[in-house]
């Protein structure tokens, strides 16, 4: 986890009172940096609009901003501003649907989506209820742990998938409640290692212009042939 400003509640609050600042929020909740552009033409506002909420919300050190030659791209903080986020948004219903496009997209994020860098949607619980039937993720009251916690060989096994795996401070595994399913799906370094090799394996792949994942032809063969019923 990165440092970061930590302001007093009622400041965080301010911060966060402006719809626009949480609606960044949630489209940085894909965990691909953005561009301020990007985030002018997905939210329908002014370029410059945008940069000033950037700054805010850099201010308060819930994003990252950073220079990539004459781009500057915008990302979460850290894990815990995107369990926030992810927090507030099962706090909070769906907006209303009224055209095709709207409940496309909406369909498309129920199925498969990311959520800062771990697989969520369906198709994120199916992977997780599956982790703990077959024993790669132990569940004591809630609490979840990997039975042998630096070797993930039969995960992948289990999975098809080649898992990178790095040591770091940040927990292996652990339940993040999910926004549509409102059941847990897997965070920590084994939710992010499993949606990587399922974006390097072809399985998913991401959309441009919002955080859903499409799942792929193959990608629907596999989870097929795990027990995944499918949308």
């Amino acid at each position: 986890m990165t440092d970061r400003v930590r302001l007093p509640l009622d400041e965080l609050g301010r911060v966060l009172g402006e719809p626009a600042r949480l609606r960044i929020l949630h489209d940085l909740l894909g965990g691909t940096p953005l561009p301020a552009g990007a985030l002018a033409t997905r939210l329908g506002l002014a370029a410059s609009t945008v940069s000033a909420h950037l700054a805010k919300l850099q201010d308060a050190g819930l994003i990252r901003v950073e220079q990539r030659g004459r781009a500057r791209l915008a990302s979460i903080a850290d894990p815990a501003v995107a369990e926030a986020v992810e927090a507030l948004l099962r706090l909070s219903g769906e907006a209303k649907v009224n055209s095709l496009t709207g409940f496309d997209r909406r369909a498309a994020m129920r199925e498969a989506r990311s959520c800062y860098d771990h697989l969520a949607g369906r198709a994120g619980v199916f992977i997780a209820e599956l982790a703990v039937a077959r024993g790669w993720v132990s569940d004591e009251a809630g609490a979840w742990m990997l039975p042998h916690p630096e070797d993930v060989t039969a995960i992948g096994g289990g999975l098809g998938l080649d898992l990178p795996w790095q040591r770091s401070s940040r927990p292996a595994v652990r339940p993040c409640a999910d926004w549509t399913e409102r059941m847990p799906h897997l965070a920590g370094r084994l939710g992010a290692s499993i949606l990587d090799a399922m974006i390097s394996d072809g399985w998913v792949r991401r959309r441009r212009d919002d955080r859903a994942l499409t799942i792929t032809p193959r990608g629907r063969e596999r989870l097929t042939s795990l027990g995944h019923s499918g949308p």
